[in-house]
């Protein structure tokens, strides 16, 4: 028999993005005793990793995928 981990904790996070400065929100599958655990000092990649790097990024640094996006152009142009 396959074992199967159904989550279901979606919870919405508020961040603000240490490059612009802007407020955004991002439902993840996460709980509060997940968040406690990373706070407390456990490695993001340890208590999330089924999350993606850009939704880990974001609850460290509030940056999206997009500003991610925008800077590494400016940088290239």
């Amino acid at each position: 028999m396959l074992g199967v981990l159904m989550r279901s904790a979606m919870m919405l996070i508020e961040r603000k993005s240490m490059i612009s400065g802007k407020t955004t929100y991002r439902e993840l599958d996460i709980t509060q005793e997940q968040l406690d655990q990373w706070e407390e000092g456990a490695f993001i990649q340890d208590v999330f990793p089924y999350l993606s790097i850009s939704d880990r990024e974001f609850i460290m640094t509030g940056i999206t995928e997009e500003e991610w996006d925008t800077l590494m152009e400016e940088e290239n142009e």
